[in-house]
């Protein structure tokens, strides 16, 4: 979708970049300090290897950038002048970079199915027509996300494939290039949630879907829809069959996001396997309305019941949005990976044991520029359901 913004507002905008302030610098890179072969959590975590055990990820990659600050202007005349610094930043962060960080937190933890979220296609138009009013779609691809996550997974020597796709939002705006005389590309971002399978992992049944109630956000005189999704799917690994979902949720407005959970949950409803849904849920442990409406629905937060005790908080968000924050100062927990089992024990649901980890919250997890790998850290699970007796 392009924003519509008219020529009148050509002079507006001409406005704006003479009285945009100068964006701050990037913070300097920390030093790295190479990584160690293992970790206590690591080591705890490959105790609960067991053949008849699932291992899942969540893994949020980050598009680079804080859109957030192009989608909250008042004043469409500000958009080219957001979007210039949101793209720098975006070419800061360097994902070809962080996706070798990424690829070897898959590499250490050997997921069977990985939830991804903010796989991103980034595409450009030079000259941009969107400034005034056209409509052609940029189709030059700058950074494929899904394509260079997994040429970097097979660099490390895994052997994982796409299970599902659902394509989100896709957003069109003007960028400003040359302030004198003005000259504008458009950048265009599209969004998708993702599902990757390890080889040998049968899969069957994908369903994706995007949700009926998204956020609409108004612009001076325009709008911009969000639309989100999620992703679910049969996997077969070993001898047992799932159901895996993957999902990211509204991260503003809590009735939205509710009612996105409360979808979700409907359509898993008639599920007879056992249900792992992972995803960025965007809503706090334990005191958010959506965490609490899917624990009450019987979606065991294996975080809870995480047998490893090195990191009782298990916060997943947030590194700056330079990524160059030389420790991780993560505050919230709202990447999740919940499970619902058929079996019930002693008058609750009985899941099994469960080791989880985060990873990407490690000083040896950044690239050796200083990056981290994300702004979130990761959630890796290995469950061992037990078997549904219907």
């Amino acid at each position: 979708m392009k924003y519509q913004i008219l020529s009148t507002l050509f002079l507006a905008i001409l406005f704006v970049i003479t009285g945009c302030e100068k964006s701050e610098p990037l913070s300097t890179p920390a030093p790295v300090i190479e990584q160690p072969k293992s970790s206590p959590e690591l080591q705890e975590f490959d105790k609960g290897f067991h053949k008849k055990a699932i291992t899942v990820m969540t893994r949020n990659i980050y598009v680079g950038a804080n859109v957030d600050c192009v989608l909250s202007v008042q004043n469409p005349a500000e958009i080219p002048v957001k979007v210039a610094q949101a793209f720098q930043m975006l070419q800061a962060t360097n994902f070809p970079e962080r996706a070798k960080a990424l690829a070897n937190e898959v590499f250490l933890t050997r997921p069977d199915l990985i939830g991804l979220q903010e796989i991103s296609l980034i595409r450009t138009q030079s000259p941009g027509d969107a400034i005034f009013g056209g409509t052609i779609p940029a189709t030059d691809v700058l950074y494929d996300y899904l394509d260079i996550l997994m040429n970097a997974l097979t660099a490390k020597g895994l052997n994982y494939s796409v299970a599902g796709i659902i394509q989100n939002a896709d957003i069109e705006v003007p960028m400003l290039v040359n302030p004198n005389p003005p000259a504008f590309d458009d950048v265009r971002l599209t969004d998708y949630d993702v599902v990757l399978a390890k080889h040998g992992v049968q899969v069957s049944n994908v369903q994706t879907a995007n949700y009926q109630v998204f956020l609409s956000i108004p612009i001076g005189n325009f709008q911009i829809d969000i639309p989100r999704g999620y992703v679910a799917l049969d996997a077969k690994v070993g001898a047992r069959t799932y159901h895996f979902a993957n999902t990211h949720l509204e991260a503003f407005g809590e009735p939205i996001r509710l009612a996105q959970a409360q979808e979700l949950v409907a359509s898993l409803q008639n599920e007879i396997n056992p249900i792992i849904m992972v995803g960025d849920f965007n809503d706090e442990a334990a005191s958010g309305q959506t965490y609490q409406y899917l624990v009450s629905q019987d979606y065991v937060d294996s975080w809870t019941e995480n047998l490893i005790p090195f990191d009782p908080d298990g916060y997943t968000f947030g590194h700056d949005d330079d990524l160059l924050n030389p420790t991780a100062n993560f505050t919230r927990r709202i990447d999740f990976i919940f499970a619902k089992s058929h079996v019930w024990h002693h008058n609750k649901q009985f899941i099994g044991p469960i080791f989880g980890i985060v990873v990407g919250d490690e000083y040896w997890n950044r690239t050796p520029s200083g990056l981290w790998p994300s702004d979130h850290g990761g959630v890796v699970a290995r469950l061992r359901i037990p078997k549904n007796p219907l």
